[in-house]
Parts: C-alpha cells; structure tokens; sequence
C-alpha cells in the first residue's frame, strides 16, 4: 500500500506516495532585462525546477529540481544541466544561497524521517555536506559577502523568524521577534544590511534592517499585495521582489501557479514599480539572481500542462 502523506516546507511541498496530485507544468527558465523588459527565453523543461541562482562568474545559473540542484551553462544552455553531487542531500528544497566568492552553496535538506529542513553548505562543484544548523525547521537564504555568517528563517517557538550563525556552524542568535512570519533573510552586497519579508503589521511587506538585527525597518507599504523574497542587485541599488494580490494569497504564503509580479525598488528606499507580470509564485525567484552585472534577472515562469 502506498503511503499518502506530504511535508509542507518552507521553500516548497515534497509529497510521498502522491506525486500524481502535483499539478504538471513546464517550467520557462527566464532571463529579464530589467532596463528594457526585454524576457529571453533560456530554456523550457517538462518538469517542476525552481530557484535559479546566477553564479558570480556569469556562466552559470543553479537550480533545484526534485530535491537535487543543478547547474545549466550559459554557454550551452541546450546542454543537459550537470547534477551537483551533494551525496546524501537529496531532498533539498528551493531555498539555497551562492557565496559571492562563487566557492559555497548553503542549502537546506530534509534529512529521512524529519518534518523539516537542517540547513548545510557544500562546495559548489559538490562534496559531502556539511552541517550548519541541526535545528529544523530552518530555511537558508543568504551568506554574508566575507563568508562569515548564514541568514536564515526558522520557526522555535511557533512563530518564522530571521537568525544567523556562523558560516561554519555554532550557536544561532535570533534577530526578529515581532509577532508574525519573517522570512526570506538575505545580506546586502556589502554585508551592513540583511533584507527579509514580513507579515507583523497584516499584509507581508519587504523590510530591511543592519546586519546586527537593530532599526528594523519597513521599505514598502503596499495595500494590495503580499510581497515575498527581496534580493539585492550585486552594485547594490535595486532590490527586485515577487508580489501576489492579497486576494490569492495569506500573507503567510508563498503559493505556486498564481498570476504574480516581479517588482523592483531602489535600495535606498522608493515606489516599487512592476516589472514583469506572470504565471508563477512558488519557485520563480525564491534566490537570488541577479546577474554579476546587475542588468538582468533569471527566473522561472511556469505553464499548467
């Protein structure tokens, strides 16, 4: 008899038994001018993947695809994309994080049996992984510019907050406590600021804060939209983000096969504009991927089958 039983996480929905219930889709891998609204299409899968980090290089975009990762060249993007080894870590979900050295990948993994990911790093060209933060639930998103700390989401006392650590595994220290889901921490280039979303004032909304948790401080004030995943360009002065109409979505949710925007806003502080509008959500810009020239953002829209 098959098991029918699901974990619902952070970064996506990993079912056992009951895949078929999965609505089908083609993923577009994307690239987005962000000056001209030019879209480029890199290339069309017949499969979910999601989450597509810009290497500092420039030649590669990594991506996750049934809890593996993957890196797609540039170059040949025709080419089969080449499965990162991270030996046991293979149910990995979207929330993983590019050092700006391009040498690490911090990603999060839910080990057999456990109801949440552990949170690791791993050398990008693959290798054993190594453990950072063995309290689960807890979802990555960002490494500091000097490889020093993670920026990560976790739940201790049922509530989503931001918390770092060292970037070689010690004692977390938690940065957000107010009421309501904050998530989705990310560092700014050069490492004074990390960048979050959060829900403590009813609709989710990007904030930013220093590094060091203090002047929290909200940067939209959107009416009608629930905005999730901010990230930074590598120059530092636009932050590019994903927004739902509050009318499809909790504030607490980050849904897939939704009509979503793509909307970006300086980093100093100003009105979002709305870049893009597609069929997307969950997936489509979970990371960041920003090109190392900060002209272009990759990304996946999607296609009910």
């Amino acid at each position: 008899m098959k098991i029918k039983a699901f974990f619902a996480i952070a970064g996506s929905l990993f079912f056992i038994g009951a895949a078929n219930r999965q609505p089908k889709v083609v993923s577009v891998l994307e690239i987005l001018d962000v000056d001209s609204g030019v879209r480029e299409v890199v290339r069309e899968f017949n499969h979910l993947i999601e989450a597509p980090n810009w290497m500092p290089d420039g030649k590669w975009l990594v991506f996750n695809s049934e809890g593996k990762l993957y890196r797609l060249s540039l170059e040949k993007p025709r080419a089969k994309p080449v499965l990162i080894n991270t030996r046991f870590a293979t149910t990995c979900n979207s929330d993983h994080a590019v050092s700006a050295d391009g040498k690490y990948i911090a990603l999060s993994n839910i080990p057999a049996g456990n109801h949440g990911s552990h949170v690791y790093t791993v050398p990008c060209e693959g290798g054993v992984p190594h453990l950072v933060v063995e309290i689960c639930p807890a979802y990555v998103h960002g490494i500091s510019p000097d490889n020093k700390f993670l920026a990560y989401c976790a739940d201790r006392a049922d509530n989503y907050d931001v918390y770092v650590c060292p970037f070689a595994g010690g004692k977390e220290v938690r940065l957000t406590t107010a009421a309501g889901r904050d998530d989705a921490p990310e560092y700014s280039p050069d490492g004074k600021h990390i960048w979050f979303n959060s829900a403590r004032r009813g609709l989710m909304q990007i904030w930013r804060m220093n590094a060091d948790g203090s002047e929290q401080t909200q940067m939209t004030a959107d009416s009608t939209r629930n905005s999730w995943f901010p990230h930074v360009s590598p120059d530092g002065k636009q932050v590019i983000f994903i927004a739902y109409d509050q009318g499809i979505s909790k504030p607490s949710e980050h849904l897939a096969n939704k009509e979503v925007e793509l909307r970006m806003m300086p980093a100093a502080g100003g009105e979002p504009l709305t870049l893009v509008q597609l069929f997307g959500g969950q997936g489509t810009i979970n990371v960041n991927s920003w090109s190392p020239d900060s002209r272009r953002v990759a990304f996946v829209s999607y296609r009910l089958k």
